[in-house]
């Protein structure tokens, strides 16, 4: 496994986590409860930067190749994979607010 692998890796691990862990829509928006519909955007748009970074690694190793439709849909498993210790972190584990 190449450095840049490793790396990719370890990138979208933490950006399959980001959404979870971030109190704020899009980590700039001020509300003060983030709904369901936030993570699940945060988690498509970190997927689709974490995509643009891997074609920016392939290119500067060779010219990208072109992925038909079940390499999509693994790789969006594996990123939801990666994404579940911060969905059981947020939603199982915390502690909801007292009413």
């Amino acid at each position: 496994m190449t450095s840049s692998v490793a790396a990719l890796l370890i990138v979208a691990f933490v950006a399959a986590n980001l959404p979870f862990i971030l109190s704020r829509p899009l980590g700039i928006l001020a509300r003060p409860r983030k709904a369901f519909g936030w993570h699940l955007l945060e988690l498509v748009l970190m997927f689709g930067l974490t995509a643009l970074l891997a074609f920016w690694l392939e290119g500067r190793q060779s010219p990208p190749h072109a992925q038909n439709w079940q390499f999509w849909v693994t790789n969006l498993a594996l990123f939801l994979v990666f994404a579940f210790p911060g969905f059981v972190g947020r939603y199982f584990w915390h502690r909801r607010a007292a009413r």
